[in-house]
């Protein structure tokens, strides 16, 4: 009986990180889009976490008036919140790095965009997942054609929540309108 030794070629560790991302052998499917999911997700629900306890009071209205939701600003679990951010800040864009100091951009409500944009891009991220995931399959990609329904109502909502703050409306009268611009096109 003789053995054989085969000498193997090295694949270089880009080439082994990539089939490992893309594999369909693993117990969770992480794939390329899950490079940009996991981060963007986990990004957004640390933040949520630490401004649900520590979060320091936000001027909500741009009136130097601050409101607390957080746990150790006297808050429970039923009165807590994320404060969103301030309409002196309106629908701007607001990095940490945009501020003078992580104290100023926390009083104007930071963690607020932050986890609601890392929280839509995640969102987003799942369902490009669930199409690489069956375009890895060799299936159709009606599932992630199904959530993508979901994930544009969510980008909707989340739109009629910002815009009533740039007309200075209330999420209310801005979700009235919207009712009543839909039973116009209802079938008569």
């Amino acid at each position: 009986m003789t053995a054989i030794l085969e000498r193997r070629e090295s694949e270089s560790l880009w080439g082994r990180f990539c089939n490992w991302i893309t594999s369909t052998e693993n117990r969770l499917y992480i794939g390329w889009f899950g490079v940009l999911m996991i981060p963007t997700l986990l990004t957004a629900t640390s933040v949520f976490i630490i401004a649900f306890i520590a979060a320091p009071p936000v001027d909500i209205d741009g009136i130097r008036e601050p409101v607390s939701g957080s746990l150790l600003y006297g808050n429970n679990i039923i009165s807590g919140a994320i404060i969103p951010t301030s309409a002196a800040i309106g629908l701007h864009f607001y990095p940490i790095w945009e501020a003078a100091s992580v104290d100023e951009w926390l009083y104007n409500g930071g963690p607020y965009e932050l986890i609601v944009l890392h929280f839509l891009l995640g969102v987003a991220c799942y369902m490009g997942r669930e199409w690489e995931l069956s375009f890895r399959l060799g299936m159709r990609p009606w599932i992630a054609v199904a959530y993508s329904t979901l994930t544009i109502i969510l980008f909707v909502v989340t739109n009629l929540v910002c815009i009533p703050k740039k007309r200075k409306l209330s999420i209310f009268r801005c979700l009235e309108g919207a009712r009543k611009h839909i039973r116009t096109l209802e079938w008569k």
